[in-house]
């Protein structure tokens, strides 16, 4: 069993400290049954090109601060921001544990329209994480868009994504994560900003837990922020494959990198 939140909000635009006051608000809300607290992509920020501003270390305030959240939470706390490593910069998603210890996984899938692939990093590695019995892998916003990238290759039961994915097309979103869980047969767990952004894009949210059947088991939509509060239970997930053992068929294959 495993207790998830994911808070869809709006985020203050480029403003790392109003971003960490406002969510430390957040989660001191949640309720202690929670195992893992899910942020939005850039949670700092807002999706912002400026990295050359707004970009922290590894060992910066945001890293120190997640960590702060996860111990008071109890659970793990995980999101993305803008990382500086080695004079490039990354979007990283941080996996915060309550004893201070993290994994990272930089953004593999750069969004060239709004010009993320000019100013970051493209990641080289999945990340699959173990937490109560769990395998997770984690991804950020338009890998979504990527089904080899999120196929389900290591047997994870849980595809999670954090996400600043714009209203005009929320309908792809709202697919596309219906499809990464059919065709995995897995959980998604997937949290998406509300608000608009320092660049006039409007967000909707539609913040959801969709079930390894497409089922949708939470959602959160037009616009409101929210979080959403969902307990999955992995007796189900071995029920489903066990009745449809469709990923004994899966095709083998490398990915270059």
């Amino acid at each position: 069993m495993l207790t998830l939140a994911l808070l869809q909000t709006d985020l203050h635009w480029e403003s790392q400290e109003a971003n960490r006051d406002f969510f430390a608000q957040k989660l001191s809300e949640l309720p202690k049954s929670v195992d893992l607290a899910v942020l939005p992509e850039m949670f700092t920020t807002g999706f912002s090109m400026a990295p050359q501003r707004l970009a922290e270390k590894m060992d910066g305030p945001t890293v120190q601060w997640m960590a702060d959240q996860a111990s008071a939470l109890d659970a793990v706390v995980t999101g993305t921001l803008m990382i500086e490593e080695g004079g490039r910069f990354f979007n990283r998603l941080i996996w915060m544990r309550p004893n201070g210890t993290y994994d990272h996984y930089d953004k593999r899938h750069l969004f060239g329209m709004a010009g993320e692939d000019r100013v970051y990093t493209p990641g080289r590695r999945q990340l699959y994480v173990e937490m109560m019995g769990w395998r997770v892998c984690p991804l950020i916003c338009y890998d979504l868009r990527f089904p080899v990238w999120c196929r389900n290759a290591e047997d994870y039961d849980l595809l999670l994504f954090t996400a600043n994915w714009p209203e005009r097309r929320i309908a792809h979103w709202n697919a596309l994560l219906r499809a990464r869980a059919i065709e995995n047969q897995c959980f998604v767990a997937a949290v998406n900003r509300v608000g608009t952004d320092g660049t006039g894009l409007r967000y909707s949210g539609d913040s959801a837990v969709i079930g390894p059947t497409g089922e949708t088991i939470e959602h959160l939509g037009e616009g409101l922020p929210g979080t959403i509060l969902s307990t999955i239970r992995l007796s189900d997930l071995s029920e489903t494959r066990q009745k449809l053992p469709f990923l004994a068929d899966r095709d083998g294959f490398k990915i270059e990198i």
